[in-house]
């Protein structure tokens, strides 16, 4: 896939604090990319920085094609960004507020008006589309952020906690809204404390502290940190026996009992499943379920995050 964000060295210090410490990433078209990292970690500067509302202290970055501090006003009008602040015009209906900000973005006639409704309809907003967003709740007014930020369809889509005060329903129309501008090649640039949230939708994950710690898809991350882990459920418990089939199994690393079952460590289940299934067979167990445990995303984050503060 072809890299759309780019960053060497990138750099930011507000005086004494170093805020961004030589950020160097590469992010893909089409990919839903997760910046995870502690409060004060740096995360929304360097949204700020990549989408060249600050500038930095050292480093460069090419977003979209375009250089960091020298298209910088190009980079403002090619990108869209979801900040902390909704940032809406309270006293303008819905569909008012995305017409001014369209025409900020050089849209206009028909297109506008079909770019509004679009919007609107996929953030769950058309029926308020007259109403004053002065009205709206807190997550409405999330929403409409977020169709503000997407509405002129930039190459990349920068979102700071786009979840943040919504109900699971309107939680549900963000995330499937990431998923079809991911495939219409669009890149998502997702800041986000919701680690379920970020297991689900990213590609790859960067945990952040002022600089990356670790990058790589969530599979990866846990099989690098936990290993894989199968659990192997016999009826009506397994014996003695069984155990010590399984840990004669080719790729199997370890093996125990827990709560009825077999868990076993593998560093790949597809091909050690059935030959597991096959030598507890071969040894008169009946088999229940085989499934793999997976550890959550939370753990890995806490195990990286806190790792890599104890190393400094």
């Amino acid at each position: 896939m072809a890299i759309v964000l780019r960053t060497e060295g990138l750099t930011k210090r507000f005086g004494k604090l170093l805020a961004v410490d030589g950020l160097d990433i590469e992010v893909h078209e089409g990919e839903v990319f997760g910046f995870l990292g502690p409060n004060g970690a740096g995360k929304t500067t360097t949204l700020r920085l990549l989408c060249a509302l600050v500038a930095p202290s050292g480093g460069g970055a090419e977003v979209a094609g375009l250089r960091l501090g020298r298209d910088d006003a190009r980079i403002r009008a090619s990108v869209g960004i979801l900040t902390e602040h909704p940032g809406l015009y309270e006293r303008l209906s819905a569909a008012d507020n995305l017409r001014f900000f369209a025409a900020l973005y050089g849209l206009s006639g028909r297109e506008m008006e079909a770019r509004v409704e679009r919007y609107l309809e996929l953030m769950g907003l058309g029926a308020q589309r007259d109403i004053p967003v002065a009205t709206f709740s807190r997550g409405m007014k999330q929403k409409m952020a977020i169709a503000r930020a997407a509405l002129h369809e930039p190459r990349i889509l920068f979102l700071d906690e786009p979840t943040t005060g919504l109900d699971p329903d309107a939680a549900r129309t963000v995330r499937d809204l990431i998923v079809s501008l991911a495939k219409e090649g669009r890149t998502v640039f997702l800041c986000t404390h919701n680690l379920d949230e970020a297991d689900r939708l990213c590609d790859r994950i960067a945990f952040f502290r002022r600089s990356v710690i670790r990058i790589d898809t969530p599979d990866r991350l846990r099989a690098e940190l936990y290993g894989r882990t199968v659990e192997v459920r016999v009826v009506p418990s397994p014996r003695p026996d069984h155990l010590a089939r399984v840990r004669c199994v080719e790729g199997v690393r370890e093996a125990w009992l827990e709560n009825g079952s077999i868990l076993v460590r593998t560093d790949d289940p597809l091909r050690t499943d059935p030959a597991l299934v096959r030598a507890l067979v071969d040894a008169g167990a009946e088999v229940a379920f085989v499934t793999e445990r997976r550890v959550s995303l939370e753990d890995v984050y806490l195990k990286v995050v806190h790792g890599a503060a104890e190393a400094r």
